[in-house]
């Protein structure tokens, strides 16, 4: 039976804080709220209490050996949720990246719900860059884990309206507010062994990682491109981001992606099948026949990464039945926009 969402806006320059309690008390009363972050709208619900975190996997339909992130406001907060003290890695790694799009993995306490860790040993835990998100766990007095408030294995929400179409009469609150300025998740960093490893890219680069922690001291996990049987951190298990729509990746110089994806658009595209090609601004204007959308420059994947979500949602509402989408360089945050168009497409990817 769909519940009785109430949909509240709010302002991050000028927050009503009366509003935002009634968020904090459905938090404490073990309810959920959606809440807007710098990364994407989360699914937020007491990170302390097994009974709330179930609704979240109820809310999205996800399965239960996903581990979820633990958003606090504060170091104080995090630290009975550690099996053991901050050591100076991390410490130097909070003061450098908290509060912002940084996920870290510590061995965890007995605090912690195993509903939360997937009865994984470690906690996954953050400082979002929001004002709204951080005034939130404050007033509610308990840190918040918090997946993307989308139904599970769709796109992640950067946007009001795309929580609202997925979320409405499935959690007890969602707060409206402006676009996620990132609009991809965060890293994800694992340091509980002597060489810290990107379990998942994101919002933070790994240049970035190695300039604070050397190049030697920051690796990425090899099951980033595969699929985890148990999976350490969120997104490395199950099909992710995926649009209605068959989607296939095509890798090559960027000639041959347009001469293929233009090839594929003349012998795919007909009375009954329509086809979306995801492009750059440098190639948006190279093809015909097809709903062609654009995340951006590829001189600017920062932009692009916080656009793929949007843009695949777009072709939802299209209702194109196959997506083309051109392959962008896998660095910086190219590794991360990557990243998810990968899992969206299930892997599908042709080299030209």
């Amino acid at each position: 039976m769909a519940m009785n969402t109430e949909i509240i806006e709010l302002n991050e320059q000028n927050i009503d804080i009366e509003k935002l309690k009634r968020a904090a008390q459905i938090i404490r009363d073990l309810g959920t709220v959606v809440l807007p972050t710098e990364t994407v709208y989360g699914l937020g619900a007491n990170a302390l209490s097994s009974e709330a975190v179930l609704k979240i996997f109820m809310a999205k339909g996800r399965p239960a050996d996903n581990p979820l992130i633990v958003h606090v406001c504060s170091a104080d907060m995090m630290s009975n949720l550690l099996h053991e003290p901050l050591d100076m890695r991390a410490k130097i790694l909070i003061d450098t990246f908290w509060p912002g799009p940084l996920t870290l993995i510590f061995k965890r306490s007995e605090l912690v719900p195993l509903e939360v860790c997937a009865n994984l040993d470690t906690v996954a835990i953050r400082m979002p860059d929001h004002p709204i998100a951080l005034k939130l766990i404050e007033l509610a007095k308990v840190p918040i884990a918090a997946p993307s408030a989308n139904v599970s294995g769709k796109p992640s929400p950067t946007m009001a309206k795309h929580v609202i179409s997925d979320m409405d009469g499935r959690v007890d609150m969602i707060i409206e507010a402006d676009r996620s300025r990132i609009g991809v998740e965060s890293t994800v960093l694992d340091i509980t062994s002597e060489v810290a490893v990107i379990l998942r890219p994101g919002g933070i680069t790994l240049n970035q990682l190695q300039e604070v922690l050397g190049k030697e001291g920051v690796v990425i996990d090899e099951m980033i491109e595969g699929e985890a049987d148990k999976p350490r951190s969120p997104g490395m298990k199950y099909t992710h981001y995926a649009p209605n729509a068959t989607m296939q990746i095509v890798r090559g110089d960027r000639n041959d992606i347009i001469r293929y994806i233009q090839s594929k658009i003349q012998s795919t595209a007909n009375a009954s099948t329509s086809v979306g090609v995801l492009c750059s601004d440098e190639t948006k204007s190279h093809y015909r026949g097809a709903c062609v959308l654009s995340i951006g420059s590829v001189h600017r994947l920062d932009q692009g990464a916080s656009n793929l979500f949007a843009v695949l949602r777009e072709f939802d509402q299209m209702g194109v039945d196959i997506i083309f989408a051109e392959a962008f360089a896998e660095d910086e945050m190219g590794l991360a926009l990557m990243n998810r168009m990968k899992k969206a497409a299930g892997f599908n990817i042709v080299d030209v």
